[in-house]
């Protein structure tokens, strides 16, 4: 009769610490790749959020300065310009005057917190107490604007004239290391008044 050896099935104790550190290796390689991935992705998403916001103002000002007021006869335009903002009466959007053709009273500039502020006062046609003036917050951690005002055939760092610029162009400039970047706003104002 012959004897068989029955081992029993199953691991051994180094076997089982094998599998282990490797099981432990490939939790950390995917721990790294899905932080990396979730690091690019934050970084993905700020950046097309920072586009998104600078299309909205680029939408926002090259409008305003579309609908700047050209005045009529006498009167002549409100607008004027300075290297680092400009004031003009014209048409609100819809999102600011809350009614449609609401005329206002409108500055950009850049305050010393670094921000880029629309500032607003509704235009009143006839004596009245005068509204209170507004302001929006367009972008934050803005180091300047350089504006710029084309006409007879050459741009002009300002403007104050009796009729409205052929052209406006806004450059906003951001800190060095700043990843938002975006191309100069160019626009024409209608130049003709309205009947």
């Amino acid at each position: 009769m012959t004897r068989k050896c029955h081992r029993q099935a199953g691991f051994t104790l180094l076997e089982i610490l094998i599998a282990l550190v490797v099981f432990s290796l490939v939790l950390l390689v995917l721990q790294q790749g899905f932080q990396t991935a979730t690091m690019l992705f934050e970084r993905q998403h700020g950046m097309l959020a920072s586009q998104a916001e600078l299309g909205a103002v680029d939408r926002l000002l090259r409008g305003l300065i579309t609908r700047a007021d050209p005045g009529a006869g006498r009167q002549g335009p409100l607008f004027v310009g300075q290297a680092h903002g400009l004031v003009l009466r014209g048409t609100l959007p819809m999102a600011l005057g809350n009614q449609p053709d609401a005329q206002a009273d409108i500055r950009l500039s850049v305050d010393t917190r670094h921000r880029l502020l629309l500032i607003w006062i509704p235009y009143r046609h006839v004596i009245e107490p005068a509204a209170g003036e507004r302001q929006q917050t367009l972008l934050t951690n803005v180091t300047d604007l350089d504006c710029s005002y084309f006409s007879n055939g050459h741009w002009n760092t300002t403007w104050d004239g009796d009729h409205l610029p052929a052209l406006v162009r806004i450059r906003i400039r951001f800190p060095d290391g700043d990843p938002r970047h975006w191309p100069d706003i160019v626009a024409s104002p209608l130049l003709d008044p309205m009947p």
